[in-house]
């Protein structure tokens, strides 16, 4: 039993070493420079769409807010209608 808890406390010192070893501090200028350089990598992944593409999701945009307002419109008219009726 005693041996297991030696190894269990070994261990975990050693893991606490290696987290401290990690927690190298940057200075505010390296968290900068390593922030904007993941923006830029993250920046060249990024796909924009071209001008087909936008007038191919404008179209479908403007359609479904067609589409839904008639559909509230119609909605509303006979939920009135019908409290009218009572």
């Amino acid at each position: 039993m005693k041996k297991k808890e030696k190894d269990e406390k070994v261990t975990l010192k050693k893991e606490k070493e290696k987290k401290e070893v990690k927690k190298v501090k940057k200075t505010k200028k390296e968290k900068k420079e390593s922030f904007l350089s993941q923006v830029y990598k993250e920046m060249k992944l990024v796909h924009f769409p071209n001008r087909k593409d936008m007038i191919k999701y404008s179209v479908a945009t403007i359609c479904f807010v067609i589409f839904f307002g008639v559909y509230f419109a119609v909605i509303q008219a006979i939920m009135a209608l019908v409290t009218t009726l009572q």
